[in-house]
């Protein structure tokens, strides 16, 4: 600022008056300290400005699984729209699944002064966040619940979804389904599970335990683990995947098979319903998540202080073809 003063000519108080667009400064002196500007390549420091008012710094932070999933990514990009809306920026990270990530990431975004936390969370321990709850700052927990503290919650019902998928192959005569989870330590994979067992009482099927690989599944022990469910007489004739990245792993090992298992994979993904034959999917719409957690916390930055709110939104089943398949 003192650079941009030098320049134009004036003191630092009329540079000050003219970047935060206050009055009392004569049209041309404004002329020349935007030139000045423009010239130095001045920016304002937002941050440091607000945190000297006492108020928003203009962010919230976000911290996901993996940004490069496209389920977080379209989670993420819905939370953005909803805050730019509100005028805010978004800090994305990370955490890879790793609790400890998440809490580095979590902390790094409450140093920074965000206004508000949208948690994606890796681990089952959240109290680190309790003194920044305590001290005002809104989380929202989001697409699974956060372990050891009451705070606002989003999910989408993974229970009742695969609970619907497995209903829907018995309906097409397989008696025999297997499923593909990840690893059980994660709540959404839990879930689904559960909703796996589910589905088989609902359809009065007995339930074998043999038919079920949890994971995580990488593309080096998917075909062998295929092999396993699918190979010999009491082989599954179905499969129902847990998540959309192991459903792309599923075809990949499955690409060439002279005889192709039914499929139903939760969560929908790029592309399923062109390849042949479509993928039939429990739908869960990212979007609507991200949205409905994001509009959340700028409720409570608005000032809502109602109890803390568990949402759980709807899921449904795509039928494309590759689970309409009879045994």
């Amino acid at each position: 600022m003192n650079d941009v003063a030098r320049l134009a000519g004036v003191s630092i108080k009329t540079v000050s008056r003219v970047v935060n667009d206050e009055p009392g400064v004569h049209n041309e002196t404004a002329e020349r300290v935007l030139a000045a500007i423009e010239r130095l390549g001045f920016r304002r420091n937002i941050g440091a400005l607000n945190l000297r008012r006492g108020s928003s710094t203009g962010t919230i932070g976000i911290v996901l699984e993996d940004v490069a999933n496209p389920f977080y990514s379209g989670l993420a990009r819905a939370a953005e729209e909803v805050a730019r809306r509100h005028g805010r920026q978004v800090l994305t990270g990370s955490s890879d699944e790793d609790a400890v990530r998440e809490r580095e990431l979590s902390l790094e975004f409450c140093a920074r002064r965000v206004d508000g936390l949208i948690v994606v969370p890796a681990g089952r321990r959240h109290a680190y966040l309790v003194p920044e709850i305590t001290s005002g700052l809104p989380v929202v927990f989001v697409d699974r619940p956060p372990g050891d503290v009451v705070a606002d919650t989003v999910l989408v019902d993974n229970l009742d979804g695969t609970s619907t998928a497995v209903t829907h192959l018995a309906r097409h005569g397989h008696r025999r389904i297997a499923f593909l989870g990840d690893s059980p330590e994660i709540f959404t994979a839990g879930e689904r599970l559960r909703g796996f067992r589910e589905g088989y009482a609902r359809a009065g099927l007995p339930f074998d335990e043999r038919l079920v690989a949890m994971g995580p599944h990488t593309p080096g022990d998917l075909p062998e683990v295929l092999g396993e469910l699918l190979g010999g007489a009491s082989g599954a004739t179905a499969v129902v995947t847990g998540n959309n990245r192991i459903t792309v792993l599923a075809l990949r090992a499955l690409a060439g098979a002279a005889h192709r298992p039914a499929l139903v994979g939760f969560d929908d993904f790029e592309l399923a319903d062109l390849l042949d034959p479509p993928v039939s999917v429990v739908a869960v719409d990212p979007g609507l998540l991200g949205q409905t957690a994001a509009e959340l916390l700028f409720a409570r930055m608005a000032g809502d202080s109602a109890p803390p709110r568990r949402i759980v939104l709807p899921v449904r089943l795509v039928p494309r073809g590759s689970g309409e398949v009879g045994p």
